[in-house]
């Protein structure tokens, strides 16, 4: 993201395969189907090219890897890469993204899903209250599911809810899972969740459905539309 450029204001109604970049890249991708060299169990072998794809966040106590060496480019792919980045002014894209400019040109509308992430003091002037409205709607999602552990909201005839089927399609369905499978490998989630089943159901198909609720009481069991 350093190398990108700020200053290009590309016509948003350009298409990005007319740019330059675009173009030598598309030259440049015959080579990966047809050099062996560029096979990506040889390109593994590169310490210099792995490493140099690989980015770490630190914060207190917690270390993020990003790896993608294991993505079919090399360097030159990446300076590329870069270059259509700076073409087409990614990042004063992230920028009006992140600020809450009505990015989204076909509604009219700012994307805000990095306002989920914000905590409740950020400043976000382009878009006052919506930090406030946020963190209001998280409060109820946190006491209601407190509410579900502890058994003061129950099921209607009185048991307590331990098994929850979430339901939702895309990103609905694999963010939660993604964060499911996370928090099995660690032990304080663990035992927090024992006694508890968590099941996904991502279509209408009643094979899926069926094994979904297969084996699940109905009096104690949560439905949740994501």
């Amino acid at each position: 993201v350093e190398r990108i450029s700020e200053n290009p204001q590309p016509n948003s109604m350009t298409s990005f395969t007319s740019t330059a970049a675009y173009s030598s890249l598309s030259s440049l991708s015959s080579g990966f189907t047809t050099d062996p060299s560029l096979h990506l169990r040889n390109l593994l072998l590169d310490a210099s090219r792995s490493s140099s794809l690989t980015a770490t966040h630190s914060s207190p106590g917690h270390d993020i890897i990003f790896d993608y060496s294991r993505q079919h480019v090399d360097g030159k792919t990446m300076d590329l890469l870069f270059d259509l980045a700076t073409e087409r002014d990614l990042q004063g894209s992230m920028r009006r993204m992140y600020d809450g400019c009505p990015v989204n040109s076909t509604e009219g509308r700012s994307v805000l899903h990095h306002a989920l992430r914000f905590p409740p003091s950020h400043p976000f002037p382009s878009m006052p209250g919506v930090v406030s409205d946020v963190h209001a709607v998280l409060g109820r999602v946190s006491r209601f599911a407190s509410a579900v552990r502890d058994g003061t909201h129950a099921g209607a005839s009185g048991k307590a809810l331990t098994n929850v089927v979430a339901i939702g399609i895309g990103g609905s369905q694999l963010g939660p899972e993604f964060v499911h499978e996370a928090l099995r490998c660690d032990a304080a989630a663990g035992a927090a969740a024992e006694g508890r089943t968590l099941r996904f159901l991502a279509n209408v198909d009643p094979v899926d459905v069926r094994r979904a609720f297969d084996g699940l009481d109905p009096e104690s069991t949560l439905v949740i539309v994501v």
